[in-house]
């Protein structure tokens, strides 16, 4: 690799196309490795920039949640993750879904046409001299992530992403399902398959018993939360998938008064309405076993599985022993992580990530001073978190309210919520003012 004079970016996801046009925007040449399609992963299916390979949503983008905050801010700071999302966006409610194959175009062509990025189809082992952003997400290759390891000096730590199953619309029988969101929250958006509480603890008792993947002995598992296996919540409890992803309530039948035990939901996965993603439902069954039990489920019986559902390794860094706000390594100054890899979890927060990455290697080069968003922000909110070096056991996390500071004043439920989200709203615009960064004209929560 010859040396460059511009910031060399590897890995050409989410966080790492968002710091790249972060970068060009300012001017600054930026270099951009891509392994795929030379080298394959796990997940991915395609060699598009910033492909989604779990869910098609990019979650709530209302205020009342700080991951609709986070967005609205990075709307404000020019996204070009945001801005393709509200082009390639689908129905689903509250929620931002895209069409997932348009989503991946948009970017890609965005970095492809722009004078000041070079795309390079090449896996990097190392990091390179110079300036330069990691953003190789959850599944970085096995040798940068040796390389990382002994540079940090610290060792890796390994959970599991499960993807959940997509299944074509016409495979879906209309006679056993509904259409509705819930507390008619977005009107249709989501067809609905009912369960009587027979059904329900069938499904379960099938869904325990099912073959598993196995889970390799030389890899720690430790699942996240948000990406929990539907079968690793129903060994916590028979009513577990009940009350988590096949929660009946807000949902109401029109052919049938009487609320449905269980419900599991359907949501929109590309444009034309073809394709429909299992709301929860990630799983780590055999592929035959997910056949045979997900048909279990009304209006499913005869579900034609466009993708079935996989479990593949995520790797994260110990972000608060060797990064710092600035999402500068400790050990090496000129070297900025982003996305996944360093510990936040989920599309919107990878790209943050990029985002003010890409900003202050930008500020490195130009000599000014870097950057650290105010805590009271969704998006320096969560930097403190995955930065916090007085954290002694560090795990993924999305961006939520909990993470805030307190208010002042005693506040509960939705109206703490909007006081967080007024008050971050406030901190952010002239933080960005202060520190001369633009901001987009238009500051919807649903910008198009």
């Amino acid at each position: 690799m010859n040396r460059f004079t511009g910031v060399t970016i590897i890995g050409g996801g989410l966080a790492g196309s968002e710091a790249a046009w972060q970068l060009a925007r300012r001017g600054i040449d930026v270099r951009l490795y891509e392994m795929r399609p030379l080298r394959g992963t796990e997940a991915h299916k395609t060699d598009r920039l910033a492909e989604l390979v779990c869910s098609n949503s990019l979650r709530n983008d209302s205020l009342e949640t700080a991951v609709g905050l986070l967005k609205l801010e990075m709307r404000q700071l020019d996204s070009l993750v945001l801005a393709a999302a509200d082009r390639s966006r689908v129905p689903a409610g509250a929620a931002l879904a895209v069409d997932r194959d348009q989503f991946a175009e948009e970017i890609t062509a965005a970095i492809e046409g722009e004078p000041h990025i070079e795309i390079v189809r090449e896996a990097i082992e190392s990091i390179p001299p110079g300036p330069c952003i990691v953003a190789t997400g959850p599944l970085t290759s096995p040798a940068l992530a040796e390389h990382l390891r002994r540079l940090l000096g610290e060792e890796y730590l390994y959970f599991y992403d499960a993807i959940a199953p997509i299944v074509g619309a016409d495979s879906i029988d209309p006679e056993k399902t509904f259409r509705a969101s819930r507390y008619d929250k977005g009107g249709d958006d989501y067809v609905n398959c009912p369960m009587t509480r027979e059904q329900y603890y069938a499904f379960v008792d099938a869904l325990l018993a099912a073959e598993k993947v196995p889970t390799r002995d030389f890899e720690r598992c430790v699942v996240f939360e948000g990406c929990m296996p539907i079968e690793e919540m129903a060994q916590r409890g028979r009513d577990s998938l009940a009350f988590g992803p096949m929660r009946p309530v807000g949902l109401v039948d029109p052919r049938n008064p009487q609320r449905p035990f269980a419900v599991v939901q359907l949501r929109q996965d590309d444009r034309n309405a073809t394709l429909y993603n299992m709301v929860g439902f990630q799983t780590k069954m055999t592929y035959p076993e997910q056949r045979r039990v997900l048909r279990m489920i009304p209006g499913l019986e005869h579900a034609e599985f466009v993708r079935l559902g996989s479990l593949h390794r995520n790797t994260f860094i110990n972000s608060p022993r060797v990064l710092l706000p600035t999402l500068q390594l400790k050990a090496a100054p000129d070297a900025f992580l982003a996305g996944q890899l360093i510990g936040v979890e989920g599309y919107v927060e990878s790209a943050a990530a990029g985002l003010l990455a890409g900003i202050n290697a930008s500020r490195r080069m130009s000599g000014a001073p870097l950057l650290v968003p105010p805590p009271t922000t969704a998006l320096g909110s969560l930097i403190a978190y995955v930065t916090d070096s007085g954290r002694r056991e560090f795990q993924p996390m999305n961006a939520n309210y909990g993470l805030f500071p307190p208010l002042e004043c005693r506040e509960r439920g939705r109206e703490k919520r909007a006081k967080l989200g007024e008050r971050a709203m406030q901190h952010f615009q002239g933080w960005s003012r202060d520190e001369g960064l633009s901001l987009a004209a238009s500051s919807s929560s649903r910008g198009g």
